[in-house]
């Protein structure tokens, strides 16, 4: 499995393949920084250049996943690791709380430690499901969407594609939240959110559009 990224949220990413058993198979990605012949905890390998990707997909299988935020830089690393060969995958942590009825994870989401989504929940391809984040009842969540640390979804949500949400954000029930829109942290969202705008406060208010 290639993690794509080499910086901090990665390292989370690589507790989850850790607890699933998949250390002896793992591998970083950043062509960005300068990272050449280095290692991650003096173990696992950095790779920088679409040869090294290839190789190792040859030797270890296409799999990889997705260890950075924000909605766009995930699309683009899908993007770049896809015309690679590579097969997107999820990381779903066994310390998160996943409902057993109608609910659905599709390919490549980050499910972090905490987590908890309850019963008939969508959660579209792609999405980072930050630590302790809360997710309830009949909520659709889109794809590429990036939900921060401490986040709480109330039931029967829509989160349309590419939303970021901030830390401890809470987004009340019935609601939803446009596509591309950027939910400040610790904002409490009482009523809908357009797309294309960034909305903070408590109660959270259009800001600004994008």
């Amino acid at each position: 499995m290639i993690i794509f990224g080499a910086k901090g949220f990665s390292k989370e990413v690589l507790e989850i393949l850790h607890k699933n058993n998949y250390e002896n198979r793992i591998a970083f990605f950043d062509n960005l920084s300068p990272f050449a012949n280095h290692k991650i905890f003096n173990r696992f390998p950095i790779l920088s250049t679409d040869f090294e990707v290839k190789k190792f997909f040859s030797l270890n299988g296409n799999n990889f996943t997705i260890g950075i935020g924000d909605p766009k830089n995930r699309q683009k690393a899908f993007n770049y690791m896809s015309r690679l060969g590579g097969i997107l995958s999820s990381t779903i942590s066994t310390k998160s709380d996943i409902g057993s009825f109608n609910t659905i994870i599709e390919n490549g989401c980050n499910i972090c430690t905490g987590v908890v989504i309850t019963n008939n929940v969508s959660i579209g391809e792609a999405s980072l499901i930050n630590l302790n984040v809360t997710i309830g009842h009949d909520c659709v969540i889109g794809k590429f969407v990036e939900l921060s640390p401490g986040v709480n979804v109330s039931g029967n949500c829509n989160i349309e594609n590419f939303v970021s949400i901030g830390s401890n954000a809470t987004i009340l029930p019935n609601l939803s939240i446009g596509e591309n829109s950027i939910i400040g942290a610790g904002s409490i969202v009482t009523k809908d959110i357009p797309k294309n705008v960034v909305a903070y406060g408590a109660p959270a208010k259009i800001v600004k559009k994008i």
